[in-house]
């Protein structure tokens, strides 16, 4: 029987037969794992690429920012909190204030307006709005697209009770009520 642990073992760059690496030959075998390695990295970053493409193209991202940024008016040629001020308000006629619902919303398949996030504590969520709810109508308006919603808050003022008509992830539908809150 041979005895393994008095058998010299070979140093660090060397091969197992004994003899030392050329100099700037590098190692005698090519990395197997250090190629795999950079596949998989490859891999998820053409994987990441394309899925953060696809969800732009989809409306995902641009959707669901786009609503909120136009809710403020800025997307209608409305005055909203960010633009500039207009020469010289007058003191007898105040400045509008703008309404919100507290929703960020996207395109839905079909008609109305899918909720994909609310603010919390915030109007919509008071009234009993949840992620995935589809608006229909917010008062007497009819909700097509989210940008008819956007519109429809513009109009509303900050205060007022109105009636929301949505259709729930489950397929049910309900009238809720909501005040409308000022745009901050």
């Amino acid at each position: 029987m041979e005895q393994t642990a008095l058998r010299p073992k070979p140093m660090p760059g060397q091969d197992p037969g004994g003899a030392l690496p050329q100099k700037g030959s590098g190692p005698s075998r090519p990395r197997a794992h250090a190629a795999r390695r950079r596949g998989r990295r490859l891999l998820n970053v053409l994987l990441g690429g394309f899925a953060g493409a696809v969800l732009v193209l989809s409306g995902v991202g641009l959707g669901a920012m786009g609503s909120t940024v136009a809710a403020h008016g800025a997307f209608l040629g409305q005055r909203g909190p960010h633009a500039p001020a207009s020469p010289a308000p007058s003191a007898a006629a105040p400045e509008p204030v703008a309404a919100t619902l507290g929703v960020q919303v996207m395109d839905a398949r079909g008609p109305g307006a899918v909720v994909v996030g609310l603010h919390v504590p915030g109007p919509a969520q008071r009234a009993g709005l949840v992620r995935g709810d589809v608006l229909l109508t917010l008062g007497r308006t009819r909700i097509d697209t989210a940008a008819d919603l956007v519109r429809a808050v513009a109009r509303a003022r900050p205060g007022r009770e109105v009636k929301l008509t949505v259709r729930h992830r489950s397929g049910g539908y309900e009238q809720l009520t909501a005040v409308l809150a000022v745009a901050a």
